[in-house]
């Protein structure tokens, strides 16, 4: 049993070390558990925390794009995980790319050398009784804990693979081509928007499906039998063409009902976008998650109809995952709602990207600190856009109606622009222009939101901080 005080965190990956280390700093005492290297996994090659199984990079740097916006946000909260990302930066031009062993040798270190941290080296089968508790053991969570999990939640509630269609921006679309409207819905009324394709535009889509290269499966991970026999039920777009050349035309792209009102004709078949956000401000490509490349998307996805100059926000994607239905099961302060004093972070309530298990690391510890935030981050910043993107619900202004992310199935997400609200005026210039304007807007909105939440906090500079006492 953990003494009381105590925060218990289970699972030592990025989000599980940042939110460790940001409430040791906060001087709360924390029981960190992890199960390697022990008890191993089909990805991780050794028992050290914060070990990176996929890539090494954690994206851009650069303050005008999501990521770079997003680091620069977590530098000032004070993320101590970034803090020893940047000590073991290796050459990688505009983007945060480490040295992965380096990296992780030395987060070890410093967590096992924080007197506020108790390591304890054993595999959780069970939620554990003390609170309160912060699970954190990411795509990987070890089978048992995964069954308890559903037991107490609901099956429904919890996936265990990413079923990503691509996401597009809405401006960078000629929307001229498309139309909107609903299978069997009144024609130009509706929520998707459809791009027509005609027979040869069709054959052209299913040839460069077939022949598009794809990512090979991530070995020890997606090629065990039940996660081969978990992606059965939800195909890549491109397995679907392989079954047949009219099978996607009778299946996600069927135009029952869809007429196009610029023809007056039912096409022969469509690819049907769906809102990302209420402002629709982002679409994705609907049942078209894919294992092709991410140049193959950007090859094939560009000879669509409307397509010429569209600008990918996400890449879509198929791989083994254990996430939470987060608009559901997710209270405004990250808590499960049906387990008091649960709080799930990182990948496992449906964050893609090492930087966003960062930051709902970072922001679990947050609300878990000694003085919690009064308010949530704005959704004009990167932090709060990210958790808009889980928790609408917390957003939603009261009496308005629940939007896309709270009717549809939900599918993880990493940061983008087209999570931010839109601009309240149109600005000039193109894309580049508009972007620095979200970015103006967000480090606005975030220097107030944080400067009102640390009301009780000295910042000593904008990576270290301490709490205020009576007498300072």
């Amino acid at each position: 049993m953990t003494a009381p005080g105590v925060v218990t965190i289970v699972g030592g990956g990025l989000s599980g070390t940042e939110a460790a280390l940001s409430l040791s700093r906060a001087g709360v005492r924390v029981v960190l558990l992890e199960m390697r290297p022990e008890t191993p996994t089909g990805a991780h090659r050794t028992g050290n925390l914060g070990e990176l199984v996929c890539s090494n990079s954690l994206k851009s740097l650069d303050p005008e794009t999501a990521h770079g916006l997003l680091k620069e946000e977590l530098r000032t909260m004070g993320s101590l995980v970034l803090e020893e990302a940047m000590k073991a930066r290796i050459p990688g031009g505009g983007a945060l790319v480490v040295d992965r062993e380096s990296f992780s040798r030395s987060l070890t270190a410093r967590v096992e050398a924080d007197p506020n941290i108790t390591l304890r080296r054993e595999r959780v089968d069970r939620i554990p009784p003390e609170r309160p508790l912060i699970l954190a053991t990411g795509p990987l969570t070890h089978p048992d804990l995964t069954g308890d999990l559903l037991e107490r939640i609901g099956s429904d509630r919890l996936s265990f693979y990413d079923a990503i269609s691509p996401v597009v921006d809405t401006q960078s679309l000629d929307l001229s081509k498309l139309f909107r409207g609903d299978r069997y819905g009144t024609p130009g009324v509706g929520d998707y928007l459809n791009v027509p394709l005609d027979p040869e535009n069709y054959r052209q889509l299913v040839e460069d499906l077939l022949h598009g290269e794809r990512v090979p499966p991530h070995e020890g991970v997606e090629d065990r039998p039940e996660v081969l026999r978990a992606f059965e039920a939800c195909q890549p777009v491109e397995s679907l063409a392989e079954s047949g050349p009219d099978t996607l035309a009778f299946g996600p792209m069927r135009p029952v009902g869809l007429v196009d009102p610029r023809t007056g004709r039912i096409p022969h078949a469509v690819v049907q976008l769906r809102a990302e956000n209420r402002e629709e401000t982002a679409f994705n490509l609907v049942g078209f998650q894919t294992k092709l490349r991410y140049s193959e998307q950007d090859r094939i996805f560009r000879k669509l109809p409307g397509f010429s100059e569209v600008l990918f926000l996400r890449y879509g994607s198929l791989h083994r995952n254990t996430f939470l239905d987060a608009p559901r099961v997710l209270g405004p302060d990250l808590a499960l709602r049906k387990i008091a004093g649960v709080y799930p972070t990182g990948q496992m309530v449906g964050v893609e990207g090492y930087t966003e298990s960062v930051a709902l690391g970072r922001l679990t510890a947050l609300f878990l600190s000694p003085r919690p935030p009064e308010i949530l981050p704005p959704a004009t910043t990167a932090v709060g856009a990210l958790l808009r993107a889980l928790i609408p619900s917390a957003y939603r202004p009261e009496g308005d109606p629940p939007g896309p992310g709270e009717t549809g199935p939900f599918s993880p997400v990493n940061l983008h622009f087209g999570l931010f609200p839109p601009l309240p005026s149109r600005v000039r210039g193109g894309k580049g222009e508009r972007r620095k304007a979200i970015v103006a807007r967000a480090r606005r909105d975030f220097a107030a939101w944080w400067q009102k939440s640390m009301e009780n906090v000295v910042l000593e500079d904008p990576g270290t901080f301490h709490l205020r006492s009576g007498r300072d």
